[in-house]
This record gives C-alpha cells, structure tokens and sequence, in this order.
C-alpha cells in the first residue's frame, strides 16, 4: 500500500482515516476551476475546445489594433466590450474553457468590472466625448483647481 501523505495513510486495521478537513501535508495539484472544462467534445481540435477565450483574445487584439491604428476610442471599446463578453460567456455557459481562472462569481465580477470601467472610459475620452457625465467633470475641476 502506498501512502499518499498522512491524512490518506490507513489507521493500524487497514481502514481510511476519517475524513478531517485539515489540507494535506502535500499539494500536488489545484483543483481546477468550476466550468474549466472544454468548451467541446474531446476529440474536437483545441481551437475549438477552447472558443470562449479565443473569441475574447481575438476580440481584444482586434481593438488593440484598432487602437495603434490611431483609432483609440473605437479600440479600446472593442476590449471592454470582450471583456463584457467574457463574463456573459462565464455566466450563460456551463463549460469555458481556459475562460475560467477563478470561481465563476469571481471571474463575471472581475471581467464585468474591468469591462464596464474601460468602456465607461473609452466613451468619455477627449476630445468630443459620447458619453457626458457632468458630476465627474464638477469633482475633477474641485480636486484639481487651483487656488
């Protein structure tokens, strides 16, 4: 019999210890996140089993483009809005892949947050912003007026 480490070795009768919710001595791996698993049957080519994060990816690297192409608001919309994607696709899907890195509230939180920021941001760049919102241009002449 092998022993794994102390919390699996068997008691002096051969029986499994009782299960304690003490962590093992060892860790060998970590436990991969709920939905981690493929977007698709295994015997599918990896592209395809792994489409949520390689449809947010492209999504951003597009805007990234778009961005050095000097179309700044347009790009850096593009990368909020697949981060927005990002979390509708953690939320609606059960299995997404590399998509998930964390639990599945952590992940739509942070990709819904960081989403939401950039394109709130790409809409109020200057010059000529889309999106107006006059308490925030009162708070920053109150924070950084002169005397």
């Amino acid at each position: 019999m092998v022993v794994r480490d102390a919390i699996s070795a068997p008691d002096a009768e051969g029986r499994p210890r009782r299960v304690t919710r003490r962590f093992p001595l060892f860790t060998r791996d970590t436990a991969r996140p709920e939905g981690g698993g493929r977007a698709a049957p295994r015997d599918a080519p990896a592209p395809a089993r792994q489409w949520p994060v390689l449809a947010v990816l492209a999504t951003v690297g597009i805007g990234l483009l778009l961005t050095a192409l000097d179309q700044f608001r347009l790009g850096t919309l593009l990368v909020g809005v697949a981060l927005l994607a990002g979390a509708v696709l953690r939320w609606l899907l059960p299995d997404v892949g590399m998509l998930a890195v964390r639990s599945r509230f952590t992940d739509i939180a942070t990709y819904g947050v960081l989403g939401s920021a950039i394109v709130l941001l790409a809409l109020m760049v200057q010059p000529d912003p889309w999106l107006v919102i006059p308490f925030l241009k009162d708070t920053l002449h109150f924070t950084v007026s002169s005397s």
